[in-house]
């Protein structure tokens, strides 16, 4: 396949910086919009409009109508007056459609994870870089030295339909009143700022800002009374490595029963978004506390897919018990694929994922480029059987991750605090990091993929 020459990207665009958390009080906080309220308000005026109609006709024909014609208003004003009763009805169903268009809907059966990378210097980047305030410097490949801007200009496209181009505004009224959480490790952090990024757009300059909570760290859109949020939870359940700002410890534990003091913060959100995978793959044994113990170091060491089983067999089982169906959408991503060894994918002289300016276009090798792919099947049937009562989503976006080996941070990125300098950069071998992505770059089509199902479902209607 012939690639057309990346235009050439400035690496001294302005980057805003994330604004700093102001407290706000409640009284400053804008009430959330119902989607039927406009349409409440046009009621009256309508129907006097009608009333007027109909005097006006009343009176051009006769000042006393005959019976039979005081029958036939009566008649008449019956049925117009059972009109007026349905008229309320159908008003909020044309409303729904205004939010969720008919072309959107992208059918449950088309499977998004198989398909092809598409290069698109049109319509691609869906953001750019220097135009999203909310970037922090570990994703800021073009600002911190990346010269080709190539990764960025590539289309998903699913073997058997197409996702729709993004629409901030019509996403971000999906989420009018509502809050939309991604839990997990830095992989959805990386995920969320791609959001933020996406959506933010839709919100009036003045009316957006980032706030850190604990564990939190929020966007807030005044304009919608909606927030999207990041909750620092790298195993999803409790560990020695909670800490969202101090977690650079050696000797990583986890309880792998213990849920409860990280899920009181997901109870009522409306969309939840959780993944778990990168942290466990530092050694083939897992930490794990004994059920009872009194501190850290009463622990056991247990192999690797038997801990995640039952770290995610406990979250589930948390989701089935305390996430309303009828109120929460519940998804999973998948593993996001780490490119560390070049060699699997034909590039004997690669270091790393450095340089890597292209995706894997003809591939037709196994995917094991840079993936456990027993943990991604293990995630795939815990999603799938163990939370009966309420529907998690599994999101495939491994597949169409392993083929980008181009789009991570590598060298144009941040170690304790600071931006590589030269000498680092020169050093892919030691700096090079082949984990997290380059924004914008794939964890849009991540989101993509979520705007896509999320929006081609009913919207959940809360009374």
């Amino acid at each position: 396949m012939t690639v057309p020459a990346a235009g050439d990207a400035s690496s001294n665009g302005r980057r805003g910086v994330v604004v700093p958390r102001r407290d706000i009080s409640s009284s400053e906080k804008p009430a959330a919009v119902l989607h039927g309220s406009d349409s409440d308000q046009e009621k009256p005026k309508q129907q006097a409009v009608a009333t007027a109609k109909e005097e006006t006709k009343h009176s051009a024909t006769s000042t006393e109508p005959s019976p039979v014609a005081e029958k036939k208003l009566e008649k008449k004003a019956d049925g117009k007056s059972k009109k007026k009763t349905k008229k309320p009805r159908r008003r909020p169903r044309a409303a729904k459609k205004t939010v969720v268009p008919a072309a959107l809907g992208v059918p449950e059966t088309c499977d998004l994870s198989k398909g092809r990378w598409v290069f698109d210097n049109t319509s691609y980047p869906l953001y750019k870089e220097e135009e999203c305030q909310f970037l922090t410097s570990q994703v800021t490949c073009m600002k911190n030295g990346r010269r080709d801007d190539t990764y960025q200009k590539w289309r998903w496209q699913p073997n058997d339909c197409s996702m729709p181009r993004f629409d901030a505004k019509l996403f971000m009224e999906r989420l009018r009143g509502k809050r939309f959480m991604f839990v997990g490790d830095s992989l959805n952090r990386n995920q969320w700022e791609s959001m933020v990024c996406l959506v933010q757009s839709a919100s009036p300059p003045g009316k957006k800002y980032v706030s850190w909570e604990g564990q939190r760290i929020v966007f807030h859109a005044w304009h919608y009374n909606a927030t999207v949020e990041f909750y620092w939870a790298p195993f999803l359940v409790e560990s020695n490595s909670d800490d969202p700002k101090i977690h650079s410890i050696q000797h990583r534990i986890i309880k792998a029963d213990t849920i409860a003091k990280h899920a009181e913060n997901w109870v009522g959100v409306d969309y939840l978004v959780f993944n778990t995978y990168i942290w466990w793959m530092n050694t083939l044994n897992m930490k794990v506390v004994r059920p009872g113990a009194q501190s850290w170091e009463e622990h056991d060491e247990v192999v690797r897919i038997e801990a995640y089983r039952k770290v995610l067999t406990t979250w589930a089982r948390w989701v089935d018990e305390n996430v309303d169906p009828e109120r929460t959408s519940v998804f999973f991503m998948s593993m996001s694929p780490l490119h560390i060894s070049p060699q699997v994918w034909g590039n004997p002289d690669g270091i790393r994922c450095a340089k890597e300016t292209m995706p894997l276009l003809d591939w037709h090798g196994p995917l094991w480029l840079g993936m456990d792919w027993d943990m991604f099947h293990e995630a795939n049937n815990v999603s799938r059987a163990a939370s009966p009562r309420v529907p998690i989503t599994f999101v495939d976006i491994t597949t169409m991750s392993e083929r980008r080996k181009d789009g991570h941070t590598s060298v144009h990125t941040i170690r304790q605090g600071k931006v590589l300098g030269p000498e680092e950069q020169a050093d892919p071998g030691t700096y090079a990091d082949c984990i997290h992505w380059c924004l914008p770059g794939v964890p849009d089509i991540w989101n993509l993929v979520l705007y896509t199902r999320i929006l081609s479902r009913p919207a959940v209607q809360l009374s």
